[in-house]
């Protein structure tokens, strides 16, 4: 019994013995996956022409707003227009009682027949053909005070043959003095009634022109923005009657920020967007104030837009992409190469035939392109759809097309879509 348990314990240590010499098997760690080939088109990215441009918000100003007012005072007879309706330069508006503009011009002719009359001047002869010593009552005194010369010479033989006494001397004396000082009354009085005929033609031109002035028109071309008056209404002088705006052309008013008044020049080229207007409008600048705004420390400009069809309202809000340096380049990319997740941008970079996905910044879009701030440089090469992108073996992908040609043209497109040909 003893021998048998003694040869138990020992074949129970050798097989111990030789299960702690035998290597426990343990786990095969995680293997890498292959890396799989795509194929896949590429674009190095570059510097393309990219115009500087900055944006402008500002609204649409009509050309000339006017409140139309009387010159004279008058009860309203007739308003001749409604709210909205196109008037011509020239063209009547609202006319006043003409009564006693009437009779006012009928009294100023009177007066002016009265004056010429009392010279001697014809209904049709020119008050500059008038002499006034040929002037009746000049010529009337004319005579009498050649008749007291007269006298006076016979009184002179008269008194040398002591055939009149030196008392009648005296007196022939005096009366030719009298008709000399009469005649020069007389010219003197003509010639301030041919000054008083002037007078008298300007009274009638004043009321003439208040006759004229009863019928209130249109100073241009406009639409009326407000009608003030009704017939019957009783207007004094100023009282404004309508308000009228002319629209052809527009001017856009916007501000830029003070940093860059500098490069702000006349004939800047912009594309305004309009809400209610469903293509941008081409532009330039037109206008620029000599002075900042000191309270917001902003330079104001204008840009004036043709508007013949009357398509554009003043008021309209607008915002103004204006090309500052129509020459300058950035770094851009196709927009399709750029992929979107949870608010980041990335692209898929292409280096020794691999791909891997880098972060970057980008800044505008234009016409499929878009810039790069941040994150990429000259020369890089990236994958020209971003969807397709993924760890993986790039295989250049075949197609028909050459990728610098595209780039050049849609370069191109670029500039021209900043550089608009403005319109009118």
């Amino acid at each position: 019994m003893t021998l048998n348990r003694t040869v138990c314990g020992v074949a129970s240590l050798l097989a111990f013995a030789l299960v702690g010499c035998n290597p426990v098997p343990t786990a095969e760690g995680p293997k890498k996956k292959p890396l799989t080939d795509l194929a896949a088109d590429t674009v190095a990215v570059g510097l393309v022409p990219w115009p500087k441009t900055i944006l402008s918000q500002g609204e649409l100003r009509a050309d000339e707003v006017v409140a139309i007012g009387t010159r004279v005072a008058g009860r309203v007879a007739k308003v001749h227009v409604e709210l909205g309706d196109r008037v011509a330069a020239n063209q009547p508006l609202v006319s006043i009682d003409p009564d006693e503009f009437h009779l006012l011009v009928e009294q100023a002719e009177a007066q002016l027949a009265q004056t010429r009359s009392a010279v001697g001047l014809a209904p049709d002869a020119l008050v500059e053909n008038l002499q006034p010593e040929n002037a009746p009552p000049v010529r009337q005194e004319r005579v009498v005070w050649d008749e007291a010369k007269s006298s006076l010479q016979r009184a002179l033989l008269l008194k040398k043959q002591n055939a009149i006494a030196q008392g009648e001397y005296d007196l022939a004396v005096v009366a030719e003095r009298v008709a000399e000082t009469r005649y020069a009354s007389a010219l003197n009085a003509v010639r301030e009634k041919i000054a008083l005929i002037g007078v008298r033609e300007a009274e009638l031109r004043l009321a003439e022109q208040r006759l004229a002035d009863a019928t209130i028109v249109a100073p241009f071309d406009a639409f009326v923005q407000q009608r003030q008056v009704a017939p019957g209404a009783y207007l004094t002088v100023g009282a404004p009657v309508l308000s009228l705006v002319r629209t052809d052309p527009l001017w856009f008013r916007g501000t830029l920020p003070e940093r860059h008044a500098a490069d702000l020049k006349v004939g800047l080229k912009m594309m305004l967007k309009i809400e209610s207007v469903n293509d941008p409008i081409a532009a330039e600048v037109s206008r620029i104030s000599p002075a900042l705004d000191p309270q917001s420390r902003s330079l104001v400009f204008e840009a004036r837009l043709s508007n013949p069809e009357n398509r554009l309202r003043t008021g309209l809000f607008a915002e103004a992409e204006i090309v500052l340096e129509p020459n300058a380049t950035a770094v851009a990319i196709p927009e399709s190469s750029i992929s979107k997740f949870a608010g980041a941008e990335k692209v898929w970079q292409v280096k020794d035939s691999l791909s891997s996905e880098r972060e970057i910044i980008t800044g505008k879009t234009r016409l499929g392109m878009t810039e790069v701030i941040d994150g990429l440089t000259v020369g890089e090469v990236i994958l020209s759809n971003g969807a397709l992108g993924r760890v993986a073996r790039i295989i250049p992908k075949l197609t028909p097309t050459n990728p610098p040609d595209t780039e050049t043209k849609t370069a191109h497109a670029i500039v021209d879509e900043v550089n608009p040909v403005p319109e009118g």
